[in-house]
């Protein structure tokens, strides 16, 4: 019975590449994070249309009715400094799911290198046929 640290073997006892620790790792790391950006876009994409819509609403509302609500609210809300810090958020969260994207594709690739010049190496083992400089049987 093989190990759970053992490389899969196809049935004509070459090593089959399968994923990784650090493929799981990114991967496992990108759904973690996927959710998070998605519902950080919803909600940045719901403030933006709904400070455009009090942006409107203010804009139709007559000069002194502005001042009448102003003055009735004590307190004024401003959203845009929230509006900007989460698009900020979402800017920074989106440029690191792009890197670990970057970095999973480059892994993949390079054990898929490494994959194509085990068994070219190995089929010449099998052969018999040896690289310049390296010791003979």
């Amino acid at each position: 019975m093989a190990g759970a640290g053992s490389a899969a073997v196809s049935g004509a006892g070459t090593p089959v590449a399968g994923p990784t620790g650090r493929d799981l790792f990114a991967e496992g790391l990108l759904e973690f994070l996927r959710p998070a950006v998605q519902q950080l876009d919803s909600h940045v994409h719901a403030v933006s249309l709904l400070s455009l819509r009090t942006r409107d609403d203010c804009t139709l509302l007559p000069s002194p009715e502005l001042c009448r609500i102003n003055e009735d609210q004590k307190v004024a809300l401003d959203l845009d400094p929230y509006v900007k810090k989460l698009l900020n958020a979402r800017r920074r969260v989106v440029l690191v799911n792009n890197i670990l994207q970057n970095a999973q594709e480059r892994l993949r690739r390079l054990n898929h290198s490494v994959a194509k010049e085990t068994a070219r190496r190995r089929a010449m083992l099998d052969s018999g046929i040896y690289p310049p400089g390296s010791p003979g049987k």
